[in-house]
């Protein structure tokens, strides 16, 4: 059994448009300068996360630290809470961040420079927030868990888009915000929340636990990741004209004020698509499937340095 003063360091060489690769050799240093006893993995294909973190889980690491973009915390997630062996809460995670957006790491303050991020980790104070749980209707895959902002619709058609534009880093967002005024057309659903069914036409609709998504957008009203709740942006039949004139309120946070966008505080939502055409839905910006599905919320499921 590995002592668990030991930490396991988990590196997206990929993040960051390969800049993750190229400063290890600095955060390694520094680690060590710090007095962190540790061991490491680089990880070598899509979701490599998850399974190197159940697999450190089982030989009894229970501080992680990820080196990474959203992406990579995103599944180093995935792989805490889809193991049954050791409580979620009592691993703990620590976060370097380097990738596209760094959303996440905006809300707990956590800053882009590796000096300050490797002290708060040192630090040792604990955070403990909430956790979505998303189940597709079709049980295309298991269960997906997400820390920062889920959703459907306009905002998955742009993650399916940033991929080809990671080394411009955060502007990739904007760039595919543009194509979606050109290519997403909107779409029909039907959302069960609180006791309420609103069926609508709908450009997306946004689960939130934390502050920012899309390389700096805020698009949830008075989301808390520590209130048990999430909160819900419903943004119905918005034009393309809506969405130029309002560019600027993506970033802050006022979007939330448009006549047609509902806000609501839920533990769950179930959402049903009625659209010839397959909607995406992305969690912490990585698509994960497409069709109808169901966000739960865990409470205090994730520990975090912060």
């Amino acid at each position: 059994m590995t002592s668990l003063k030991h930490w396991f360091v988990i590196i997206n060489p990929t993040s960051g448009n390969g800049s993750c690769k190229k400063k290890w050799a600095q955060i390694e240093s520094l680690l060590a300068a710090n007095d962190f006893t540790f061991e490491y993995a680089f990880t070598e294909y899509a979701k490599h996360s998850v399974n190197l973190v159940q697999n450190v889980i089982n030989q009894g690491f229970k501080k992680i630290i990820c080196v990474g973009g959203d992406g990579t915390l995103h599944n180093i997630i995935n792989g805490i809470m889809s193991q049954s062996i050791v409580p979620t809460s009592e691993i703990n995670v620590g976060v370097i961040p380097i990738g596209t957006g760094n959303d996440w790491v905006k809300t707990h303050h956590i800053p882009n420079n590796i000096v300050r991020a490797i002290e708060i980790i040192k630090r040792g104070t604990i955070k403990i927030q909430d956790v979505g749980k998303i189940t597709l209707s079709n049980n295309q895959i298991p269960p997906v868990f997400f820390m920062n902002l889920a959703g459907i619709g306009f905002d998955g058609y742009v993650v399916s888009k940033v991929g080809k534009y990671k080394s411009i880093g955060a502007m990739a967002y904007l760039f595919g915000t543009l194509m979606g005024l050109f290519y997403f057309k909107n779409f029909n659903s039907e959302m069960a929340i609180n006791s309420e069914v609103i069926k609508t036409k709908t450009l997306m609709i946004l689960v939130g636990l934390c502050n920012y998504s899309g390389g700096g957008m805020q698009l949830t009203k008075s989301p808390n990741p520590f209130d048990g709740l999430f909160d819900v942006s419903i943004a119905k039949d918005l034009n393309k004209v809506d969405i130029i004139t309002n560019v600027s309120k993506l970033f802050n946070g006022s979007i939330v004020n448009h006549p047609k966008i509902d806000s609501y505080k839920t533990t769950e939502i179930d959402v049903k698509v009625a659209s010839e055409k397959h909607q995406f839905i992305q969690a912490d910006g990585e698509l994960i499937g497409t069709g109808n599905f169901k966000v739960s919320i865990i409470k205090k499921g994730f520990s975090f340095y912060g």
